[in-house]
């Protein structure tokens, strides 16, 4: 699937909740728009249960750590509950917000068929770019897109190691 750019006609919905985890069991579920209210969101969507989500976490993670600095509130979102969530991410689940979604409540509202993602949601909760699978053109153009919202620097993909391109797993499991 190719990035999608100010997909205006994807909204989240604001009774939409995200649960984050903290320090390995989930925390307290808020709003999405209680999460948007100062940042827009930069997610990579990862399936715990699928090769390719463990593929792309390392080249995820250094994306991520790109905007970290930016005024995005960089995210891993996680397609299951707390205990497998901090499991697959170990050491990163410090490191990262990391949210769970092991109902894929919000990988439906995002409009995903493909996981591994990577979402940029504005402050206003519209999806403004997203990319499904490890294409890494379509990555680099939703950083582009933070890039120009944030007035920050992209950055080119993919770089030295990154996996070759692959399509993701099915996003609903």
């Amino acid at each position: 699937m190719a990035v999608t750019e100010t997909n205006s006609d994807i909204k989240l919905p604001t009774d939409l909740s995200l649960t984050p985890l903290t320090k390995g069991a989930a925390g307290t579920s808020r709003p999405v728009m209680e999460w948007l209210t100062t940042f827009h969101l930069a997610s990579v969507v990862l399936d715990p249960y699928t090769n390719e989500s463990s593929w792309i976490l390392r080249t995820a993670t250094r994306v991520l750590q790109e905007f970290r600095d930016c005024d995005v509130r960089t995210n891993l979102i996680v397609t299951a509950g707390p205990d497998d969530a901090a499991q697959f991410l170990g050491p990163l689940a410090d490191r990262f917000l990391v949210f769970c979604d092991p109902n894929r409540d919000t990988v439906k509202a995002m409009h995903l068929t493909e996981l591994p993602a990577f979402v940029l949601t504005r402050v206003d909760g519209v999806i403004d770019a997203k990319a499904e699978g490890w294409k890494p053109d379509e990555w680099e153009q939703v950083c582009d897109a933070i890039a120009r919202i944030t007035k920050w620097s992209s950055i080119e993909l993919p770089a030295a190691g990154d996996p070759v391109p692959f399509h993701g797993s099915p996003a609903l499991g």
